[in-house]
């Protein structure tokens, strides 16, 4: 038989090494076999329980966030649709990768059809670049709420906000969609195998046996052009945003009109650090343990979606107010 030529240290994965579909050649395979954590298969149970603690954070916090944003009129602007495009978002991208690593953590369900592994990776990587996208409108809108605060109910109307978003989706969905087209074009006869909980575009694409180097490109020109054209935009509104922040008259001015940023700020370290770490370490990863490698990055995926509506329910005023407001309710007393 064949020898694959994927390295599998763990003794029961032999059993996947050895069928012949990861040894015989094909074009596009039935399946893919997803791993996991490569090397920490006698942890998953463990390593689950973060992983699910992290998940119904998200999960609880961003329906918060859409929960108060309609049932609190004055919470109807700008800032709070967009965070409110922002949440949905990330119950996407989180829910497209989390059920299925808990399957595998769980239940060992590590199989995955090749179109649903091909729709996995379109839809996490599709609203991962609409969640760049949605920051770079925060920033618009903040650049308009602070440098023309009079024209700002103005040029922010709903339907532009609506058209905005439309276009944001829009953008992401054209872009990404590169990505599962090659993969699908490109022939498998190494092996199946994934060695990670999920299906992602360049470990995918590693597993063919063609010269994948358009995929790869294509991959970084996403990560450096399209990307690295919202921070560069994102950069500019915030320089415009500073100096009309300094040129107000006193300090605490200043500091005031600056809070309003200080979220939106936070979200975004949390979503682009994270997010060029994963892309540059699956490039360029050397002298990296793997089991170490996709258990880090997996953690750095899930940290945004966690910690955006932490910080704006923790650093807006309007929300903290109305979910303070909704815990300490006390309905009317039925006995005297």
């Amino acid at each position: 038989m064949q020898k694959t030529p994927f390295c599998l240290r763990v003794g029961h994965f032999l059993l996947y090494s050895m069928s012949d579909s990861n040894t015989t050649d094909f074009t596009n395979p039935s399946t893919f076999i997803l791993l996991g954590i490569p090397g920490l298969e006698a942890a998953h149970v463990w390593i689950s329980i973060p992983f699910c603690t992290m998940y119904s954070i998200t999960i609880l916090g961003n329906f918060t966030i859409l929960f108060i944003v309609k049932m609190e009129k004055s919470l109807h602007g700008p800032m709070y649709y967009f965070l409110c495009m922002l949440a949905v978002t990330d119950l996407v991208v989180s829910t497209s990768i989390v059920p299925k690593m808990l399957a595998i953590f769980w239940f060992s369900s590590r199989e995955i059809d090749f179109s649903a592994c091909l729709t996995q990776l379109y839809v996490f990587n599709c609203f991962s670049v609409t969640e760049s996208g949605i920051l770079v409108a925060m920033a618009l809108d903040r650049y308009v709420a602070i440098c023309h605060p009079l024209r700002h109910s103005t040029i922010l109307t709903n339907p532009v906000v609506g058209k905005m978003g439309l276009a944001v989706v829009l953008r992401s969905s054209v872009v990404v969609l590169p990505y599962p087209f090659l993969l699908r074009q490109w022939p498998y006869c190494r092996t199946n195998i994934i060695p990670q909980p999920y299906c992602a575009h360049i470990p995918v694409a590693k597993l063919a046996c063609a010269d994948i180097r358009v995929s790869s490109y294509y991959g970084l020109f996403v990560q450096f052009f399209v990307m690295g054209l919202d921070v560069i935009f994102i950069v500019v509104s915030y320089i415009q945003i500073l100096r009309a922040i300094l040129s107000l008259p006193t300090k605490d001015a200043r500091l005031k009109t600056f809070g309003t940023c200080t979220s939106h700020l936070c979200v975004i370290l949390a979503y682009y650090i994270p997010r060029f770490f994963f892309s540059l370490t699956y490039r360029f990863q050397q002298n990296v343990p793997l089991h170490f490698h996709v258990l880090i990055a997996n953690v750095y995926l899930l940290l945004p979606p966690m910690l955006n509506p932490i910080i704006y329910g923790v650093r807006t005023n309007q929300i903290r107010g109305r979910l303070l407001r909704l815990f300490t309710y006390k309905g009317p007393t039925v006995f005297s």
